[in-house]
């Protein structure tokens, strides 16, 4: 008698059972495929710390002088010069190395000007809505309407020529992407019926919005800054490759590229080797901001 029990109770009930063992068998699954412990999360974090490592303490990878020439230019990779030399004779590798303290620092600066300025612009038009919002959203889409490089290249004429104005360039293109999400979130957020517990409990406005709405709004900004990081790089490079970067003989890494751009038929190192470098710290910063992307 107790086998047509069990049939009954399978054929009764067969999707209610299907779904509950799949609820019970994901959490397992996400549990054993974190993301930072991947091998490509391992490799790109070890990248990332190694270029800032380089970025505040260059001494520690190179005794060569990246502004002194050599006697020998154009000098093939080797063991004394492990990216050869320039033009001038000066080693390759110390100045990609002190390089990367423009190209990493630039690229914070301007990740830093696009999260607080387009944060607090979010946080404005979110929370006051009316017309604040609609001046505010029709600023932001002017803005995003206008080429990222072009928008750069206007500033820094503005500003005039640096790394400085370069990166601050970079980081008002974002503000538009970031004042969004912004928006978006802290529009959601206050739509929650935590939002409601909280004002019917006496919590004044600038409360709620310091204890409650931003701390829940930050965490898929944050995500949005590390993925811009690595295109802050990018965009810094090609400023620098233009010449609206820092000045010669700065050892930065889109200047680099530019001055052996000459010889890129004889002397392949000069734009192979910074290059790649460029692409290993973008591709892992890339990689980074997929974790903090899906943790958020």
């Amino acid at each position: 008698m107790s086998a047509p029990t069990s049939n009954a109770v399978n054929t009764a009930h067969p999707v209610d059972g299907s779904t509950t063992l799949r609820r019970n068998r994901r959490p397992v699954g996400r549990a054993q495929r974190n993301p930072w412990t991947s091998p490509a999360s391992i490799v790109a974090s070890v990248i990332l710390v190694v270029a800032f490592l380089a970025a505040l303490f260059p001494g520690l990878f190179t005794n060569s002088d990246p502004y002194a020439g050599t006697d020998v230019a154009l000098l093939h990779p080797s063991s004394e010069h492990w990216f050869g030399t320039d033009a001038v004779g000066r080693d390759l590798y110390a100045r990609v190395v002190y390089g990367a303290r423009q190209s990493l620092l630039g690229a914070l600066i301007a990740v830093a000007v696009g999260l607080v300025v387009g944060t607090l612009l979010g946080l404005l038009a979110g929370s006051l809505r009316g017309g604040v919002d609609s001046v505010i959203m029709r600023v932001v889409d002017v803005l995003l309407s206008i080429p990222g490089i072009l928008l750069s290249l206007s500033i820094i004429i503005v500003l005039g020529f640096g790394s400085l104005q370069a990166a601050v360039a970079v980081g008002a293109t974002s503000i538009a992407t970031f004042a969004r999400l912004a928006r978006s979130q802290v529009i959601t957020v206050a739509g929650s019926d935590y939002i409601e517990a909280a004002y019917g409990a006496g919590a004044t406005p600038a409360q709620v919005m310091a204890r409650h709405i931003l701390p829940n709004s930050l965490t898929p900004v944050i995500a949005l800054a590390t993925l811009l990081f690595g295109s802050a790089i990018l965009q810094l490079s090609i400023l620098g490759f233009l010449g609206y970067g820092a000045p010669a003989p700065t050892p930065e890494w889109g200047l680099i590229i530019a001055e052996g751009r000459d010889f890129m038929a004889t002397a392949w190192w000069l734009i192979i080797l910074p290059g790649l470098a460029i692409v290993a710290v973008v591709v892992s910063a890339n990689r980074l901001s997929q974790n903090f992307r899906a943790e958020a």
